[in-house]
């Protein structure tokens, strides 16, 4: 199953937020942890991952710091700001909401066949 570029685009903030919930990353990093809590099923790339990053950056919810991996190469690690942490609870609290939506809807719809339609006239 491949994820939409729509839903990814509009949870790729929330995931990162999350992410550097549990402390500093680097992008690589961050990219390999949504495989990992994706069980594989989504699958970013830095194209696609640093163009959120730098606009978490240049909305305050993030900073960053270059500094050196264990090999000796330079890396820029990112850490959550002050700032951030009121826009992950309302983020958390709209998903959260969006997500009952869902599990409503699924719970009083049966996916294996299609609606059934009124009679034309």
């Amino acid at each position: 199953m491949k994820i939409s570029k729509d839903l990814n685009a509009a949870s790729a903030s929330t995931i990162v937020l999350g992410i550097l919930q549990t402390g500093e990353s680097y992008g690589y990093a961050i990219v390999q942890k949504v495989r990992e809590l994706s069980a594989g099923q989504v699958e970013w790339t830095d194209g696609m991952l640093y163009p959120i990053l730098h606009r978490l950056e240049a909305d305050g919810l993030i900073t960053a710091r270059w500094g050196e991996s264990e090999t000796g190469r330079k890396r820029k690690y990112y850490r959550l700001s002050p700032q951030a942490l009121p826009v992950m609870e309302d983020d958390r609290r709209q998903w959260q909401t969006v997500d009952a939506i869902f599990n409503r809807l699924w719970a009083t719809c049966s996916t294996s066949s299609p609606p059934a339609q009124a009679p034309l006239a």
